[in-house]
C-alpha cells in the first residue's frame, strides 16, 4: 500500500495518473494547501519542502521501515522502477525518458507555474513578467511540438513517465495564454493522452477531493500558497 499525500495540482495528477495506469495500491491522504496543510509537522517529516506530493510507500522493495518521497519526479522514477513499467529498462530509453522527465521539472513546470502566478494570482498587473512567462510558455510548448511530430509519445514510441509528467501542466493550456492549435503535434498528444481511461480515472479524482477546484482563492488560500518567507 502506497500513501498519496495529494491535492488537485498539476504535480499532484502526474502521480495519480501513474497510479491509477500501473494499477498500484494506493490511498489519498487529502493536503489542502489553500487551508495550509502543507505546514503540518507530520506531513514536514515526510515533505520537508512542504510542497505536495509526497509518497510513503509501505512495502518498499527492501523490505525494510516504509519509505517516504518527496519531489514529483523522484516519485514517478521511483514507482516505475518499483512496478517495472512506464521506464525503459534499456540504456538509451532509460536515459531518453529521464532527461524529457527533468527538462518538465526543470523547464516547462516552474516556467508554466510563473505564468499561472502573473496571469491569475498576482495582486497586481505586471506587464513584463506576464509577457516573459507567456513567451517561454510558449517557447517550451514549440520544442515539444517539434519534439512529436514524429512520435506518439515524448520519450519515443511507448507511454512513459515523460508523459504523465508533462501532460498535467498542458492541461491549463488557455489559462497559460496558449493556443494549441498553433501546436497540431502537441495537440494530437494531449488529445491521446486525455482518452486514456487511467488519466480520466485519475482526474475524477479531482471532483472527490477537492469540490472547490477552479474557484478563486480566498484570502486565507493566498496567505498560505503566497505569503511564505
Amino acid at each position: 500500500m502506497i500513501d498519496l499525500y495529494y491535492w488537485t495540482t498539476p504535480n499532484g495528477h502526474k502521480v495519480t495518473m501513474f497510479l491509477e495506469e500501473a494499477g498500484l495500491d494506493y490511498r489519498i491522504k487529502p493536503i489542502n494547501i489553500g487551508k495550509g496543510d502543507q505546514f503540518d509537522e507530520d506531513f514536514l517529516a515526510i515533505a520537508p519542502n512542504n510542497r505536495i506530493p509526497a509518497i510513503v510507500d509501505h512495502d518498499p522493495e527492501d523490505g525494510g521501515e516504509p519509505l517516504s518521497l518527496f519531489e514529483s519526479g523522484a516519485i514517478l522514477e521511483y514507482l516505475a522502477d518499483k512496478s517495472g513499467r512506464f521506464l525503459p529498462k534499456d540504456l538509451r530509453g532509460r536515459t531518453k525518458t529521464l532527461q524529457w522527465l527533468h527538462w518538465q521539472m526543470g523547464g516547462l513546470g516552474p516556467m508554466a507555474g510563473q505564468n499561472h502566478h502573473f496571469t491569475q494570482y498576482a495582486p497586481e498587473t505586471v506587464e513584463y513578467a506576464i509577457s516573459r512567462y507567456v513567451n517561454e510558455t510558449a517557447r517550451l510548448y514549440g520544442v515539444l511540438d517539434t519534439r512529436l511530430a514524429r512520435r506518439d509519445y515524448i520519450a519515443g514510441a511507448d507511454y512513459s513517465i515523460a508523459d504523465m509528467a508533462v501532460y498535467p501542466w498542458i492541461v491549463p493550456h488557455e489559462k497559460q495564454r496558449q493556443d494549441l492549435n498553433d501546436f497540431p503535434h502537441l495537440k494530437a498528444w494531449f488529445e491521446r493522452i486525455g482518452q486514456r481511461p487511467g488519466t480520466q480515472r485519475a482526474y475524477a479524482l479531482t471532483r472527490e477531493v477537492n469540490p472547490d477546484a477552479g474557484k478563486p482563492l480566498d484570502e486565507e488560500a493566498r496567505r498560505h500558497m503566497f505569503g511564505q518567507r
